[in-house]
């Protein structure tokens, strides 16, 4: 009976904390081979223990994190987030955007170059 108490389902948990937004989803992340518990590819019903380090794979990115409290009920995001230590990298540094072209109104046509940094500015993939 001590060793239910101390352990909970990785999809339980998994909502618990608010990594997904239901309990089918994170079970679907575990199926699919998007968690991993303490290195090794995790099940929906793998049990968690305290101390466990959780590696998710979701559309954002790769996060990583240490299990300190168990829960299976889905609480606010401040309880979520006591459940856990977050040890997920922090993102690079965003490159930084040319500066606009400038030009004065009535030049005509813009160069080539010019059309390339406007185009770099609004996303366009050419």
């Amino acid at each position: 009976m001590d060793a239910a108490a101390a352990s909970v389902r990785v999809d339980r948990w998994l909502w618990a904390a608010r990594f997904f937004k239901t309990r089918s989803l994170a079970a679907a992340a575990c199926g699919g081979g998007k968690v991993d518990v303490n290195g090794e590819a995790a099940k929906p019903a793998r049990p968690l223990r305290a101390g466990d380090r959780v590696e998710v794979t979701v559309p954002r990115g790769k996060r990583i994190a240490r299990v300190l409290a168990l829960s299976e009920r889905r609480g606010p995001p401040a309880e979520a987030r006591s459940l856990y230590e977050d040890l997920t990298p922090p993102a690079p540094p965003r490159p930084m955007r040319p500066a606009p072209v400038l030009r004065e109104p009535g030049l005509g046509r813009p160069t080539k170059r010019e059309r390339r940094v406007l185009d770099r500015l609004r996303g366009s993939a050419s």
